[in-house]
């Protein structure tokens, strides 16, 4: 498990048109928000990264870098970048599910075709949702065992704003006897 203040695994991904995306070569301000998402077979997920896709800008003014992860090969990551009409939004595509459930990401099985008609891969991770101190610990987690009810990416814009602006420190750290 991972545990906020503490350093996270180093994440080495492909992404579509931006070379590879390795967590510990990150260089912005504030830290790396990283969407995990189901694949192209997720409505849900398509239209959630349509909607962090719109607010990349935001995260970026605020010195935060902004990447979305499956485990789908580039094809079908290139079909959900081409269905966000993704400009902004980095897409890496290919993670290990073993890399996946070092994030604590829960796996599911594939029930076949989806409401959408797309089949689903045989196993693919469900959503989490991470932001990354530069120095790589973590400071916010949000992981799911379902498509539903995410985090909203404007309420993480405004609590990003309150954390800078109050110093906050990132919670959930303690290990200790309860």
């Amino acid at each position: 498990m991972l545990i906020p203040r503490q350093k996270t695994h180093d994440l080495n991904v492909a992404t579509l048109d931006h070379g590879d995306f390795q967590l510990s070569s990150e260089q912005s301000e504030r830290g790396t928000l990283i969407c995990f998402y189901r694949g192209f077979h997720c409505p849900i997920c398509a239209t959630y990264l349509k909607e962090l896709e719109r607010l990349v800008p935001e995260f970026e003014k605020r010195g935060v870098a902004v990447v979305a992860i499956s485990s789908d090969e580039e094809d079908r990551a290139r079909q959900m970048a081409d269905k966000i009409n993704a400009k902004n939004l980095r897409i890496g595509y290919g993670i290990a599910l073993e890399e996946a459930k070092k994030w604590g990401l829960f796996i599911s099985q594939s029930r076949g075709m989806t409401s959408i008609g797309v089949e689903e891969p045989k196993l693919f991770s469900e959503p989490g949702l991470f932001l990354i101190s530069p120095d790589m610990s973590l400071y916010f987690s949000s992981i799911q065992t379902m498509p539903f009810v995410r985090p909203n990416f404007t309420e993480l814009l405004g609590a990003i704003d309150f954390v800078v602006e109050k110093s906050y420190p990132a919670r959930g750290e303690y290990q200790g006897e309860v």
